[in-house]
């Protein structure tokens, strides 16, 4: 009877042993924009595959490329392409160019306190708020108050689309940045003055500035249309990069990302659809 037992606790061990062998483990870090829908995207596909585990963090695009690169994921996120210093530093470690995968769309809302009278800016004038240029409410249509910037660490996607494309410069040394997109949202909701900037689908708790791309145009809020049609001014792709053309388990999350099943998900959780 003793041996039965033994022999039975032993073939648990061993069944209990071989569940975890199988499972198959994917480790996905990087933008901080793209955290809520990969968790989203890893919670759905999980239920739906018992035997895959998905680890999702952030930290910024900077350092899920840099992961990549030095093998410590699988899958980086990024909310910009890779640069060509990483594309080199990803060729010389793994002899490959990597594979970058398009998985959805966002807009880079502006965030504003509730109870900022302004609600639309240009381009141009965002670049010179960010920029330090401007530096009073007074100077864009609002009420006689310093305007105060927050904005996300240098490591950010968002950081560098945001610099390249509106500012077109230096920060102003006046812009606090803060660790991540929630921090940026939270800091806009407190402080009737601040302006901020990040994805559309953080933005709770405070109003989405409308943008025109010159003073002659209409200013727009980012919505599915308005990124679709290409009429919201800062719209840019969000990405997956690998180190070379996925298998298995992981090809098999990245084209359910991208089926339509994938991007409802995408759709659901404040993003907009790569097509």
């Amino acid at each position: 009877m003793k041996k039965i037992k033994i022999a039975s606790i032993l073939l648990i061990v061993m069944m209990v042993g071989f569940s975890f062998t199988t499972l198959t483990k994917i480790t996905v870090k990087g933008s901080d924009t793209l955290v809520i829908l990969s968790q989203k995207w890893a919670e759905v596909y999980m239920s739906k595959h018992p035997g895959t585990s998905i680890q999702v963090t952030g930290g910024g695009s900077g350092v899920g490329i840099a992961a990549l690169i030095n093998g410590s994921t699988d899958i980086a996120n990024a909310s910009r392409p890779m640069k060509s210093s990483e594309i080199e530093k990803l060729k010389q470690r793994y002899n490959t160019l990597g594979v970058e995968v398009p998985c959805a769309k966002d807009g880079i809302s502006i965030y504003l306190n509730k109870a900022n009278s302004v609600s639309e800016l240009s381009i141009k004038q965002l670049g010179l708020i960010f920029s330090g240029k401007i530096t009073n409410w007074k100077e864009v249509g609002g009420v006689d108050a310093p305007i105060k910037l927050y904005g996300r660490e240098s490591s950010s996607g968002t950081f560098g689309f945001f610099r390249d494309n509106v500012v077109k410069g230096d920060y102003a040394a006046s812009c606090q940045t803060l660790p991540g997109t929630a921090a940026i949202v939270n800091a806009v909701k407190k402080d009737k003055y601040a302006i901020g900037y990040g994805g559309a689908a953080y933005a709770e708790g405070v109003k989405d500035c409308k943008v025109k791309k010159d003073d002659k145009s209409t200013a727009y809020a980012p919505t599915a249309e308005t990124i679709k049609n290409k009429t919201y001014p800062i719209s840019r792709y969000l990405y997956m990069y690998l180190k070379s053309k996925p298998t298995g388990e992981t090809k098999a999350f990245i084209d359910w990302i991208l089926s339509p099943e994938g991007q409802k998900v995408v759709v659901e959780t404040g993003y907009f659809p790569v097509r």
